[in-house]
């Protein structure tokens, strides 16, 4: 059998072509942020201007509930689903009262109503 040194020098140099190559060519290929907002058309770079705010308060709010699932001894996906299961329930519940209300404005009306004729 003959030496193995020139395979091993071929994987290494395949190893790293591959390794330090395939990032590099990555950097070289994939724009800045910068380069991708120029090529966007006026119109699109107002409205990405515009939004930004909100679309930075919506990250914030995401990353704060993140943390809040994540003080709890639940995975994160638990206490999310929870605090959905909880949301629901007050949206229901505020959906139920305004109903009420509406309902007791109507009665009110038609007794106002009944009163005038």
């Amino acid at each position: 059998m003959a030496s193995r040194g020139g395979m091993y020098a071929k994987m290494a140099a395949v190893f790293l072509t591959c390794c330090i190559g395939g990032p590099a060519l990555m950097y070289y290929v994939t724009p800045s942020e910068g380069e991708v907002f120029k090529r966007f058309s006026p119109d699109l770079q107002k409205r990405n201007l515009e939004l930004r705010d909100q679309r930075t308060k919506d990250y914030e709010v995401f990353l704060s509930q993140l943390k809040e699932y994540s003080k709890s001894d639940k995975p994160i996906w638990t206490a999310a689903a929870e605090a959905q299961a909880k949301a629901r329930e007050e949206l229901q519940l505020k959906e139920t009262q305004e109903k009420a209300l509406q309902q007791k404005m109507r009665e009110e009306m038609r007794a106002a109503q009944a009163q005038g004729r």
